[in-house]
């Protein structure tokens, strides 16, 4: 397997649940990283693809796993298989500095009730890993 150093997808802490953030669009993305990494790291299948997905990265694994074929179509990623793993949210009160897991990206804290709570993990979209030939 193959971890991607800069391969993370962030997206802005503003990002509500109702957004669409057009997963196509992403699986696009997704095969670029993959094919600028084979030229980079010599490689020129990949037969499965691990994401990471953040619980607030207003990202629907079900739309990625709908479109994951269709983006990958005539790629060195074709027939590829598309594992998703979801990484749960969590934050940091800015007042009491207590981390909470959070559910929605305006979670107050549970601790002290405070509104401002920043989020430490959560809101991203990483390539984790890859099988490769």
């Amino acid at each position: 397997m193959t971890n991607l150093p800069g391969a993370d997808l962030h997206w802005p802490e503003g990002c509500m649940a109702g957004t669409a953030m057009h997963e196509l669009s992403l699986l696009e993305n997704v095969r670029e990283i993959l094919e600028n990494h084979a030229l980079q790291q010599n490689f020129s299948r990949v037969t499965k693809v691990t994401l990471e997905i953040g619980k607030l990265s207003c990202v629907e694994p079900e739309a990625l796993r709908f479109g994951f074929d269709v983006a990958m179509k005539d790629s060195l990623a074709e027939n590829a298989e598309l594992i998703i793993t979801e990484l749960n949210g969590l934050g940091l009160c800015r007042q009491c500095q207590q981390q909470i897991e959070m559910e929605t990206l305006h979670d107050p804290c549970i601790y002290c009730g405070s509104p401002f709570v920043t989020v430490i993990q959560g809101a991203e979209m990483k390539i984790k890993d890859l099988c490769v030939i």
